[in-house]
């Protein structure tokens, strides 16, 4: 019962939020608008709303718009750079996971010298304090997935060493967050369903993280729940908004948990996959990796997965509690099947079951951290019998 609960995002959510960042303060006098490589931002006219905000504020802008799906330190330092030409004073994120991820790095690396790698820690990183505070942050999200709006991690790919890691701290909250779920309406079935996953398993691993809280499990067991009722229909009618509605709230439920709680190993696990594959989506790979990894910790801390299971909609007072774990990893296959996501292969993105070995190795040595929030601890070798069973 010993929690410290902190999260200082200022965040404005609901249908049509976007349009009362017009009353906000913002955190500066001239912005670097981060943006994907895609085209969406633009073809929805999501940039252009955001440009005539800023200009009706008299604040101005400069755009980056080179962030891949999954990020990499080399555009990080591109942002940064950019951001220090143009004397821009704070970082608006807009998008997905991956530009309000690059956002963050980009604003440590706006106002701090040498490289990204300096300051990471895990791998090959070195792990040094940041001297100078990071430029605030805007996060503008357009999908439900992350939960980066509400938490203070970004995740960026060391694309020379094929190091995914994670990194964040107190300074790498956003100052304010919109979660506007009329944005998330253009996002295709494919897309709705990694990201959704994504945020669902940002609460499954936090609901059963060695360092869960009662406040993370509030927060975990209510997302799982609303990610089960709604996710299908995002996935079969993107339209309905207050099916959207209630994914998005989800996933800024999913970073509160990723605030107050962590990932497990699983994550670990999948950053290996996408650092040597990067076009692997990240809540695909966690997908690929759910069943063995699921099975795997059912049977070795059972008792969490009654809460978990109860989420997912299972009556757990007509299953006997040792069959928990069961019963929820069948209300997961069924809530895949629903989202068309259980027959992903590995091998559909090149993956290569001789792979395994080095993947886990790489996943224990980049973020080993996470490995130690598992009330379970993991050998190299159940490592690699994990990935193993979830190869095909």
């Amino acid at each position: 019962m010993h929690f410290t609960y902190y999260m200082p995002t200022k965040i404005l959510f609901g249908p049509g939020k976007l349009g009362e960042l017009i009353k906000e303060d913002l955190p500066g006098t001239k912005a670097l608008i981060v943006i994907s490589a895609g085209s969406s931002m633009r073809k929805f006219g999501y940039l252009q709303r955001l440009q005539g905000i800023l200009e009706e504020k008299g604040i101005a802008y400069a755009v980056f718009d080179k962030i891949l799906p999954n990020p990499i330190k080399t555009h990080v330092m591109e942002g940064a750079a950019l951001c220090k030409e143009e004397n821009c004073d704070f970082i608006i994120g807009l998008g997905g996971g991956s530009s309000i991820d690059s956002a963050k790095s980009i604003a440590i690396m706006a106002r701090n010298e040498g490289d990204y790698w300096d300051y990471v820690g895990g791998g090959t990183a070195k792990g040094q304090p940041i001297p100078n505070a990071p430029l605030p942050v805007v996060a503008i999200t357009t999908t439900a997935g992350t939960g980066t709006e509400a938490d203070p991690w970004t995740v960026i790919t060391n694309e020379d060493t094929k190091e995914k890691i994670g990194f964040g701290n107190q300074y790498t909250f956003p100052a304010l967050s919109v979660v506007d779920p009329e944005l998330m309406l253009s996002v295709p079935p494919k897309l709705t369903a990694y990201q959704g996953f994504d945020a669902l398993f940002h609460s499954l691993e936090g609901y059963i993280a060695n360092v869960a809280t009662p406040i993370s499990d509030m927060y975990a067991l209510r997302s799982i729940e609303l990610v089960n009722k709604y996710l299908p229909e995002c996935v079969t009618n993107g339209g309905n908004l207050e099916a959207r509605t209630n994914v998005a709230l989800a996933n800024t439920f999913a970073g509160f948990v990723q605030t107050e709680s962590s990932c497990t190993s699983e994550h670990s696990m999948e950053h290996a996959l996408s650092a040597f594959y990067p076009e692997l989506p990240h809540g695909a790979g966690l997908i690929l990796l759910s069943e063995a990894y699921f099975s795997f910790f059912g049977t070795k801390i059972p008792e969490r997965f009654t809460g978990l299971a109860k989420a997912m909609g299972v009556d757990v007072e007509s299953v006997p509690k040792e069959q928990h774990p069961q019963a929820f990893l069948g209300a997961l296959q069924t809530l895949k099947e629903k989202c068309g996501v259980a027959d992903l292969k590995m091998s559909d993105w090149g993956i290569q079951s001789g792979d395994i070995p080095k993947l886990a190795v790489n996943a224990r040595e980049t973020m080993g951290g996470l490995f130690e929030m598992d009330r379970y601890t993991l050998s190299l070798d159940e490592t690699i019998e994990i990935m193993e069973r979830a190869y095909r």
